[in-house]
């Protein structure tokens, strides 16, 4: 009897198909349907997907919001964002509605959601509702594949600094009357210092783990020098090769790994609207790795582009030395 039901379990899902879409990043799940609660073998390969391929798509999903908080759940307790536009009777839902009368703003800029927080968010789970005809697509980037593409010498460099983080953005949302409020939330959210280069808690990768919008500065560096390192380690996530880009069609539900991705919505749709329905799990806080440097081996996907040594690289010939 075990057995046949094991059978059954194994029938139903394989009716869930995972399509990987970049070579680091990114995968489709078909055959899904989030108005129904999920078996405990579909959970899983919808959760091992998020963790091997950091992005998953799911289209087609005509949820209500009670729906999205579930699937939510199944990852861990729902955070409620302190700055955000939430749902009056539902904090956990954030509403992101722009428009010409509501310009897009703060989200054009690569960042992981919430790293001011001293346990950042798990993963964010995010719904179309209104697309605008042309633009308002969101660009991904895997920053365990950025970690990766960095030289052995860089990683060495890097390895167990640590980066202030702050909810820097909506500072400027505090005028003189807001101070109290405002050291209320400073008390609330007291800057964390995290690791520069995280260890994924599930996979067990190396990742690449600051982002412009709310770190501040490195650790026991001079202020310039923090300033250019932390330029050249954020330029890592407009490496192309790390990138998706998901179009929205109305019912797509994008879920991405807030440990190990960033993203960058752009703001090319305006004044059209656009509407999205958001949820974000919690998460647990950053850790480094452990010990003296040592190369990464843990497997992943892809596979960063290698150092050539200056002279070696082979070239296109000239005319001359084909014959």
């Amino acid at each position: 009897m075990a057995a046949r039901s094991a059978a059954v379990r194994t029938k139903a899902d394989t009716d869930i198909r995972v399509r990987p879409i970049n070579g680091f990043i990114g995968a489709e799940i078909e055959g899904i349907d989030l108005r129904r609660p999920l078996s405990s073998g579909q959970f899983k390969i919808v959760h091992d997907s998020l963790v091997q391929y950091e992005v998953i798509v799911m289209r087609g999903q005509a949820i209500t919001v009670d729906q999205q908080m579930a699937f939510g759940a199944l990852f861990g307790e729902l955070s409620i964002h302190p700055f955000s536009p939430n749902l009056a009777d539902k904090p956990e839902v954030i509403i992101l509605d722009y428009s010409a009368d509501n310009p897009p703003a703060l989200t054009d800029i690569w960042h992981a959601d919430e790293t001011f927080r001293e346990a950042p968010p798990l993963g964010t789970i995010l719904r179309a509702k209104v697309v605008p005809q042309v633009g308002g697509d969101t660009l991904f980037s895997s920053m365990s594949a950025a970690y990766r593409g960095l030289s052995e010498r860089m990683k060495e460099h890097i390895h167990g600094l640590e980066a202030l983080h702050d909810f820097k953005p909506w500072r400027p949302l505090f005028g003189q009357s807001d101070r109290a409020r405002l050291r209320k939330l400073e008390d609330e959210f007291p800057n964390p210092w995290h690791p520069v280069v995280r260890v994924h808690p599930v996979s067990g990768r190396r990742i690449l783990y600051v982002n412009q919008q709310f770190c501040v500065r490195i650790k026991d560096l001079k202020a310039d020098e923090s300033d250019a390192l932390l330029a050249f380690l954020y330029r890592q996530a407009t490496i192309p090769e790390y990138q998706l880009r998901v179009k929205w069609e109305p019912d797509t539900v994008v879920m991405w790994d807030n440990r190990s991705v960033l993203h960058y919505a752009a703001h090319d749709y305006y004044p059209a609207r656009r509407t999205m329905e958001r949820v974000t799990v919690k998460g647990d806080r950053p850790r480094g790795v452990a010990g003296p440097y040592a190369p990464d081996t843990v497997p992943a996907n892809g596979t960063a582009k290698p150092l050539v040594p200056e002279g070696t690289r082979p070239g296109p010939k000239r005319a001359f030395d084909r014959y």
